[in-house]
């Protein structure tokens, strides 16, 4: 695949769109820097493509990405391009590309689903949300044995770790490897099965007939993308862009089995908000979760703003925090998460990385009602310490 990407994912999230790319069958192109805003216009405007790829996450991306926002995310979707969301990260333990899974085929599944939690971030900050399709793309390798136990083990990682996150699982591989490596096992009960395959096979022909690649009973109700041409310069509206040509048919109509996905949001407005008469109230910052958001001095004493829920579970969650930054806010705000070991303290710094969802890490949280993550004022930093928002999410 000829386009790649290498910068984080921005800042400051928007609304979140429908999801991506949903129910669509047409003409798609992807290619390595997500085109300015112009560009688009022109191409959407003469072009015959309506879907777009765009490299959101993975270690393996090495263009940078200054046009990929949230607004530009929420920009293309309103004008009525799909989106079609890639991870380019961990590449096949016997190809040349790096970084490499492990050969490991039990390791190799554990980090398709540290991978599948990275891609959820990165589309979460875009704004693409649940009932998307997220596709991984694994390079060209010279397939065995042994190399396809790894490759077929990390995709199953990776697709049941989207599948509890509420998302899709895709593949983007070549045809005569990675392709024809899931559709050999599409059977196989050792390995979970993928939502949809993204075929690399430059025929040159827009449809999605997998060739002797893949059978045409396997991935056959709308869950096929093909990339059928690659490496060309086309130009529509006068703007030149290098791209891959896509045909697609997929459906996301069905959605990810049912796993044990959970989550829940907590404002500072919600039920489960607790804090102190020191805590004040304002709306200062465009940057807040919901109409206000709550501040207090910092104080060397226990005054903690609680967020209370109820987990359905004993379990692992995913704690993500909301907060607007300011350069008055505390450099050193002090997270508390109340796991089953006892409370653990994150330290952020409020005053960046603002207007959005920031992981504080993976915890295991006690079952049922009661208090799950407070925001502290006991605090070395200086600047008020503010509490807007929070985001459990079972895995």
């Amino acid at each position: 695949m000829t386009a790649v990407a290498s910068l984080a994912v921005p800042e400051v999230a928007v609304a979140a769109v429908a999801p991506q790319p949903g129910t669509f069958v047409g003409r798609g192109f992807d290619t390595c820097t997500a085109p300015a805003q112009s560009a688009m216009n022109a191409w959407r405007a003469s072009s015959p493509y309506r879907a777009v790829g765009i490299y959101i996450s993975g270690a393996s991306r090495s263009c940078a990405q200054p046009n990929l926002t949230a607004t530009w995310v929420s920009n293309q979707v309103a004008n009525g391009w799909r989106l079609i969301p890639i991870e380019l990260g961990y590449q096949a333990p016997c190809g040349t590309r790096t970084p490499k899974m492990s050969a490991n085929p039990a390791t190799a599944r554990t980090q398709g689903g540290t991978a599948a939690d990275s891609a959820v971030s990165a589309a979460q900050a875009l704004g693409i949300g649940a009932g998307s399709t997220i596709y991984n793309d694994v390079e060209h390798y010279p397939s065995n044995a042994s190399c396809k136990a790894a490759v077929l083990s990390f995709l199953s990682g990776w697709t049941e770790r989207l599948h509890t996150r509420g998302y899709l699982a895709g593949v983007y591989s070549s045809g005569s490897s990675g392709i024809k490596d899931v559709c050999d096992a599409y059977d196989d009960p050792a390995y979970t099965r993928l939502d949809q395959i993204w075929i690399a096979w430059w025929n040159g022909v827009a449809d999605t007939d997998g060739g002797s690649y893949c059978a045409d009973d396997r991935y056959a109700d709308h869950q096929r993308l093909h990339q059928y041409a690659g490496e060309v310069t086309e130009t529509w509206g006068g703007v030149t862009i290098r791209i891959d040509r896509n045909y697609l048919d997929v459906s996301n109509a069905a959605g990810p089995p049912p796993g044990q996905e959970w989550s829940v949001t907590l404002d500072n407005s919600s039920a489960g908000f607790a804090a102190g008469a020191n805590w004040g109230t304002s709306a200062f910052s465009a940057q807040r979760f919901g109409a206000d958001y709550r501040f207090a001095n910092p104080v060397s004493a226990s005054d903690v703003a609680w967020y209370a829920a109820t987990t359905p579970a004993t379990d692992t969650y995913a704690v993500d925090v909301w907060y607007p930054a300011d350069a008055g806010y505390n450099n050193q705000a002090p997270y508390i998460v109340a796991t089953t070991t006892g409370n653990q303290s994150v330290v952020v710094n409020q005053r960046s990385g603002g207007g959005q969802w920031v992981p504080l890490g993976v915890f295991t949280l006690p079952a049922g009602a009661g208090n799950k993550v407070g925001v502290s004022r006991w605090t070395s930093g200086t600047g008020y310490v503010i509490a807007d928002a929070v985001r459990l999410t079972r895995l």
